[in-house]
């Protein structure tokens, strides 16, 4: 493909074939596909708050962003969706919609004119993926689907485009449709499983209030229209709560809306059905009374991106869930050099999600079933994605035994099925992080990065509806992130505000009588790879424990009714505090007594300040509140003393 000399490269767009692809032939250049770009901010928008404004921010305080605030202050200009409109009809075109909110337009048209709008080549591969084992009840482990035959379409290189339009555009997604989705449940047969609401009250969840309605979960889910579709019947979802096929009689079927997202829709019929009728009934049987959205997508990059922006800006009509379940996910692969995630859909995505936490939104996902291997089998330790991001609550897996009245014995979920969890090798280490002894990666050049998951449950077994009869029993982290959800949207009804990003919370020392610590030396190691020991405190198998829904409950209550006054502490900087990474993580004050003090804070513009009172020795005055009284509020530069 000619590159025209007016062309330039769209940064982080660069794309190599799926490991052991083979290319089978050019796209058909008269196909219609859709292609999306991502649009930039306007150029007076604020930063987005970060990680470290909601970890300041008790649930109470937050104040979240009306849909009319956020086009006005984040979205993307009229002059620079119109830009690309026009770049889009001048190449033969049809715009299908444009966005200020989402930041996107969205452009449909042949294969050809594709080719030629962004000098890209398309053509199709094929590649065999043998799935995970999906073992029925009373078949071996050697029983397994024969692999499947996928065909994408996609390209080699890079993608490129104007050089007067490319500052505007962020990334261009849906000329490659590569599988970047798949579910994390299989049966096993010979668990005795428990239903949702006998785990629910093991875990002491909160009773759900009499207003859950007002409570929306989301529910994404991903198919292919080749390899097969997903969906639900709602005659299923009926019978689980009403009879004795699932937990009826005596539960409410909750209220559903399906959301069709890039071409997908409620279509049962495929395997991954299970996966659909799991998340529902999960999450429904746990907060009875809530509305449930689920969002059927394609599992592609494109799939991805315009699923999640749909449930962050909804339509208007649809809701906007409160907080939003995901059991799917693919492979990081950011180490081995063949990426699936590229940085330019990652950060699509990952922008989405902290844009969800301005409208109050929690995102729970699921860590996985294959243990630290991840299906690759390259002999290195991998996590998935997008469980692995930070503004995302990781659910790791645990077994229960032993259950007598409300004790019971709960361990790494390792022996039929493995927990997921391990290192990132894209995200770095967030602050909240700091303090619970993450480890280095166990790869080669031990990084250090985000470590997942953040929280452990359940995930040996449910029985569930399927087809109009009982199925299963169904087990893996995927019911773990829906059981979670459902406890997320109880809290949030019976504090009447939405508690939202909740990591930093989580990893707080005032929680850490919510987590039952699971400490039993398992791993999570599988195939060649080798993998992480569960033990006391945070660790890579179970992350911080199991939750306990009422203590969690008490302690964003009293985050949200704290009443905060502002205190203040005079004296000089007698030191910067480092951690054992070499990072900055806060500075002593020596007050006016001979008393020291520390503070906490990460934040560039504090150590910036810090280091230069400590080099002047200038006289300090540090403000904090109730709140976290280690973490300066204000910092007072008073000049140089009098008498030094």
């Amino acid at each position: 493909m000619t590159i025209p000399k007016n062309y330039q490269r769209l940064a982080n767009a660069t794309r190599t074939p799926v490991p052991k692809a083979k290319k089978i032939g050019a796209a058909d250049p008269n196909e219609v596909i859709n292609v999306t770009f991502t649009v930039r901010r306007r150029p007076d928008a604020p930063e987005l708050p970060s990680q470290e404004h909601w970890a300041n921010t008790p649930p109470g305080e937050r104040k979240y962003i009306t849909p009319e605030e956020f086009t006005a202050r984040y979205g993307a200009t009229p002059a620079d969706l119109d830009l690309i409109a026009q770049f889009a009809e001048g190449q033969g075109l049809k715009i299908v919609e444009k966005s200020e909110s989402r930041r996107t337009v969205i452009v449909s048209g042949k294969v050809s004119n594709m080719n030629k709008a962004f000098a890209v080549e398309l053509a199709r591969y094929e590649v065999e993926r043998r799935p995970k084992e999906e073992r029925k009840r009373g078949e071996g482990r050697e029983k397994g689907r024969r692999p499947e035959r996928e065909v994408y379409r996609g390209y080699e290189g890079d993608v490129h485009l104007p050089a007067d339009i490319l500052p505007a555009v962020e990334g261009v997604f849906g000329l490659d449709t590569r599988r970047m989705a798949h579910r994390a449940i299989v049966p096993f047969p010979t668990i005795t499983p428990l239903t949702p609401p006998q785990v629910a009250q093991l875990y002491d969840f909160p009773t759900p209030p009499h207003h859950m309605g007002k409570e929306t979960i989301g529910l994404l889910e991903f198919s292919d229209p080749v390899i097969g579709t997903c969906g639900y019947l709602p005659s299923d979802i009926n019978a689980y709560f009403t009879t004795a096929l699932g937990i009826g009689p005596g539960f409410v079927t909750p209220t559903l809306t399906d959301i069709g997202v890039n071409g997908a829709s409620n279509t049962p019929g495929g395997f991954d059905d299970a996966e659909v009728a799991l998340d529902i009934e999960v999450s429904g049987a746990v907060a009875q009374g809530a509305h449930i959205a689920v969002y059927f997508t394609t599992w592609d990059e494109n799939g991805w991106i315009l699923a999640l922006k749909r449930a962050v800006h909804p339509n208007p009509g649809e809701p906007r869930p409160s907080v939003l379940s995901i059991s799917w996910a693919w492979t990081e692969f950011f180490a081995a050099g063949n990426i699936t995630w590229n940085p330019a859909t990652m950060a699509a995505v990952s922008t989405a999600f902290q844009e969800a936490a301005m409208f109050g939104m929690t995102v729970l996902a699921a860590s996985g079933d294959d243990g630290s291997n991840c299906q690759i089998g390259d002999g290195n330790a991998h996590v998935y994605y997008p469980e692995s991001d930070p503004w995302v609550t990781s659910c790791g897996g645990t077994t229960i035994g032993n259950v007598a009245g409300s004790s019971f014995t709960e361990i790494t979920w390792n022996d039929n099925g493995i927990t997921g969890g391990g290192i990132s090798d894209f995200f770095d280490l967030p602050h909240w992080q700091r303090h619970h002894h993450i480890p280095l990666s166990i790869n080669p050049g031990n990084r250090k990065g985000r470590g997942v998951p953040d929280i452990g449950g359940y995930a040996n077994g449910y029985q569930i509806v399927l087809g109009g009869v009982s199925s299963g029993p169904w087990w893996g982290t995927s019911e773990t992130a829906p059981l979670y959800a459902g406890l997320i949207a109880i809290i949030n009804a019976h504090l009447g505000e939405r508690v939202g990003y909740i990591n930093p919370i989580l990893y707080s020392h005032d929680a850490s009588h919510v987590f039952r610590d699971i400490a039993d030396g398992r791993t999570n190691a599988s195939g060649p790879a080798p993998g992480y020991t569960c033990g006391l405190g945070w660790d890579a198998c179970t992350g911080l424990g199991s939750l306990k829904g009422k203590a969690l409950l008490k302690l964003l209550r009293r985050e949200e009714e704290r009443e905060e006054h502002e205190h203040g502490l005079t004296g000089k900087v007698s030191a910067l505090v480092f951690d054992h990474f070499g990072d900055f993580e806060g500075f002593l004050l020596e007050d006016l007594r001979g008393g020291e003090h520390r503070f906490e804070s990460r934040e560039p513009e504090v150590r910036h300040l810090a280091d230069r009172a400590l080099a002047d020795r200038m006289v300090t005055t540090v403000l904090t509140s109730d709140h976290n009284p280690h973490h300066p509020v204000s910092i007072i530069l008073r000049g140089h003393p009098v008498h030094p």
